[in-house]
């Protein structure tokens, strides 16, 4: 199957709005998300505050803008598991795409621990992962029996899976990056189903 390649323009902008947002991180998690200037950062990354800007619209787009990546991956992750896989099977394979992006252990802690510890960041993960439940809810659907509320039921067991990864990975920093993380979200969906 071929598939298509992406434009090299592209594949530039890309790498070059990566490497910035490697950078902004790095400034963040040494100074503080709130100490650090955008001029800072387009100093570190050695471009001008206008360049900045033709890959991020603000502070907290910069400093969050692997997470609509990440959600991509998981949904496309998630639309090549087994039609009759339990949605729940499905979405920790899923999810686990988040640990094949290439980035170490400590840089991990580093970004999770800045994301979580900050409010302003922490609304925005919230909100980049309800965009999240968004992409991943109809491909859950057409797993679940046939039911008017069947949309309803999607969408819930994507939130609550969400929720789940969520709760791992604050555990997971809390223990600083010393257990694994789908051990942690196993215990976390373990805990909703006993209930």
């Amino acid at each position: 199957m071929n598939r298509k390649q992406t434009p090299l323009r592209e594949q530039t902008r890309n790498v070059v709005r990566s490497l910035l947002a490697q950078t902004a991180v790095e400034l963040f998690a040494a100074q503080g998300y709130d100490d650090t200037t955008l001029d800072e950062v387009a100093a570190a990354a050695g471009v001008s505050r206008r360049t900045l800007f033709n890959y991020f619209r603000n502070k907290e787009d910069l400093a969050l803008s692997g997470l609509s990546e990440q959600g991509e991956l998981i949904a496309a992750s998630l639309a090549e598991r087994p039609a009759d896989e339990d949605p729940w099977t499905s979405l920790r394979a899923a999810f686990q795409v988040l640990e094949e992006i290439e980035t170490t252990a400590e840089r991990r802690l580093e970004l999770i621990t800045l994301l979580f510890g900050n409010e302003t960041l922490r609304a925005g993960h919230a909100e980049k992962q309800a965009r999240w439940q968004d992409l991943l809810a109809p491909l859950i659907e057409p797993r679940l029996p046939e039911s008017d509320r069947r949309a309803l039921e999607a969408r819930t067991i994507a939130a609550a899976a969400i929720a789940c990864l969520q709760a791992a990975n604050e555990e997971w920093v809390r223990l600083s990056g010393q257990v694994d993380l789908f051990d942690l979200y196993d215990t976390a969906v373990r805990a909703i189903h006993r209930t």
